[in-house]
């Protein structure tokens, strides 16, 4: 869809980027708009908005969206289109979902959207499912199993294996329903809900992972993680095995809502459902019997943006196109950042804890994060590491980022965080990479000259850095006092060789694989 912007003026527009997409997402429970920047293989939110118009409350008394809700999301509605307005987004793609296609006054919702300036489009359960599970594919490249995305009306149930979508259902299960289903005891309203599922065609064991896509499953892992004291915060790759998943919907099956309410990070429309969701999960476990449970951040709406994407761009590793973007607007171009981690392969080569992958992010996070002051950079950037939504990237992934930009900055005394997600080998390795991009950029201030002339490797028990001649004045105090930590942690003797211009030939580093 496109709405014409009034603007031609970008100049507002978020962290240097213009905005490029907006999703908006008309719900049985909310009605939300996300604007999208950055690379859309792993996009930046830059404005996150939504109206919790619960326009599917009176779908099993009255099957028609309530004239208050009505008017509430069209409120929202017409904010949304003055603000993309105004930041100059045309390009728009608004779907509506299980409460508007049910809804036996949905078309004049939807007439009364299109009035708007906006192209509404009612997808059915099917796409729904689809696009839910094109969220969970992008987010979680290689992902087989089940997507089970809970929404206000319904719950979608579809397999995913080898980056496409197979089987796909659709049930009126969604968090205002479920209410429907309780009856005098959880096990008769677990019951009722088996029944449906078994109904639909899902009762064999998978044998796999299930992925949940939906803000009450979300708030059911922010609820896991801080029962467990987990370090980190962001829900997104958060995995319970089987027997932790019971225990978590047991627990949360016979728990009252207005006290799940009160938890911090746990809204009141959130900490209602809970409980009914629980159930729900409970037969979902039973029925499927999934290997383990995956919690997913990504759903419809980053489904919608990956379904756009060219092929080439599918197979972009996630991660590294959501840090090359964020670095590069905090002063670390991904061609530098490939040269330095290039410049420091040959001395501090990958061992089989980390990756090619891990250093380079390691390298464009430690590079930006020399773009912030000193006395808030180690926060920041070990902030940045931790508990930033990076798209595939674990909890060690996660921990050996925050060492390797640390040790970038000379600070060797790590978080305990951090050894609670990685082992002291891991966070060894990811150290010594971050005293490698030290050296690199204090050799020659990161000039692209200065890589050209010199080279790091070790041979036998010596770290070596040797220097062209011309450029011997490059050695300066702070070069052997970064020669010497690095050659320390790694068990070798710092040496410096100065050596015929001739003999390092001016070529372009080695690339680590993406």
């Amino acid at each position: 869809m496109t709405l014409r912007a009034k603007r031609a003026d970008r100049s507002g527009s978020f962290s240097g980027k213009n905005a490029e997409r907006a999703i908006i997402d008309i719900g049985s429970n909310t009605v939300r708009m996300v604007v999208y920047g950055g690379s859309l293989r792993a996009p930046m939110i830059l404005l996150n908005e939504k109206v919790a118009a619960k326009l599917g409350k009176a779908m099993a008394e009255t099957g028609r969206l309530p004239d208050d809700a009505v008017e509430l999301a069209m409120r929202g509605l017409r904010r949304f289109v003055l603000l993309l307005e105004d930041l100059g987004v045309d390009d728009i793609d608004t779907v509506a979902t299980a409460a508007v296609r049910d809804a036996e006054n949905g078309g004049d919702f939807i007439r009364e959207v299109t009035a708007l300036g906006l192209s509404p489009r009612i997808i059915s359960g099917e796409e729904e499912a689809r696009l839910s599970a094109n969220g969970v594919i992008g987010a979680f490249p290689g992902a087989a199993g089940v997507v089970a995305d809970l929404g206000g009306g319904s719950l979608e149930l579809v397999s995913v294996a080898g980056g496409t979508t197979g089987a796909a259902t659709t049930m009126p299960l969604g968090t205002l329903r479920l209410p429907e289903f309780r009856a005098d005891t959880v096990k008769d309203m677990r019951k009722s809900l088996t029944q449906i599922v078994k109904k639909a065609g899902w009762d064999e064991p998978i044998d796999a992972p299930l992925y949940l896509v939906g803000g009450t499953w979300r708030a059911m892992a922010v609820y896991a993680m801080q029962q467990r004291d987990y370090p980190l915060t962001d829900p997104h790759g958060f995995s319970l095995d089987a027997d932790e998943a019971a225990d978590l919907a047991r627990e949360l099956a016979d728990s009252d809502g207005d006290t799940l309410s009160s938890m911090p990070r746990i809204s009141s429309m959130r900490g209602a459902s809970m409980p009914d969701a629980a159930v729900l999960l409970q037969v979902l476990l039973k029925r499927l019997q999934p290997t383990r449970l995956v919690f997913s951040s990504w759903g419809l709406r980053e489904g919608l943006l990956y379904d756009r994407l060219p092929a080439h761009s599918k197979a972009q590793d996630p991660l590294l196109a959501g840090v090359t973007v964020f670095a590069d607007l905090r002063g670390a171009p991904p061609t530098l950042a490939t040269r330095i981690a290039g410049w420091t392969a040959g001395a501090v080569p990958t061992d089989a804890s980390g990756s090619e992958r891990l250093r380079l992010a390691s390298t464009m996070m430690a590079l930006a994060s020399m773009q912030v002051e000193p006395n808030i950079r180690l926060n920041h950037a070990v902030d940045w590491a931790l508990h930033k939504r990076w798209i595939d990237l674990d909890g060690q992934g996660r921990a050996m980022i925050a060492a390797a930009v640390a040790a970038n900055g000379n600070n060797l005394d790590l978080p305990d965080t951090l050894t609670a997600l990685a082992s002291q080998d891991c966070l060894d390795e990811a150290i010594c990479w971050g005293l490698a991009i030290r050296l690199a950029r204090r050799v020659g201030a990161r000039s692209r000259r200065s890589l050209q002339v010199s080279r790091l490797s070790v041979s036998e028990d010596a770290l070596i850095l040797r220097l062209q001649e011309s450029q011997s004045d490059l050695l300066g105090v702070p070069t052997e006092k970064d020669m010497k930590l690095l050659a320390d942690r790694l068990g070798l003797k710092p040496q410096v060789e100065f050596v015929p211009d001739d003999e390092l030939n001016d070529i372009a580093l080695t690339q680590p694989a993406a």
